[in-house]
């Protein structure tokens, strides 16, 4: 379905094409606690739907993702993720903890951001870079970068 211009987008899915599903089930559901919201086999292969809650497109010009993995601690070598995944959590040094069990690598442990969040900084399963986040002042401000 395409939308027509004022037409809200209604959904935002994330696709990780992996080399094994159920190590990849295991990290995101197990170990980040995504439920299950739909699974399909076919001759072909298999596909499982993991909810993220509520999804946000963010769009960084290369200066600013530059800034945030200074911000949280990443090495100033390393190349700057062109794709990073960000997931908001209750908890963010235990989230790294569960998620460096479940066999990522800690690239950052927690630290607070400029914008009021404990952010870390992983490389999940394949490569994937991704944050974990946790909000530290009033939910109900307008969200900062991730």
């Amino acid at each position: 379905m395409v939308t027509s211009p004022g037409e809200p987008v209604r959904q935002l899915r994330l696709v990780l094409t992996v080399d094994d599903v159920a190590a990849a089930v295991a990290f995101y559901s197990d170990a980040l606690g995504l439920p299950e919201s739909a699974a399909f086999a076919d001759p072909e292969g298999r596909v499982v739907i993991l909810e993220a809650g509520r999804a946000t497109l963010e769009i960084a010009d290369a200066p600013h993702a530059a800034f945030v993995d200074r911000v949280e601690g990443v090495d100033p070598g390393r190349a700057v993720d062109r794709i990073r995944v960000a997931f908001e959590v209750t908890d963010a040094a235990g989230a790294t903890r569960r998620l460096e069990a479940a066999g990522a690598r800690v690239v950052a442990e927690p630290v607070r951001t400029p914008w009021d969040s404990l952010n870390a900084r992983l490389d999940g399963p394949e490569g994937l870079a991704l944050t974990v986040f946790e909000e530290l002042d009033d939910p109900t401000r307008p969200d900062g970068p991730a």
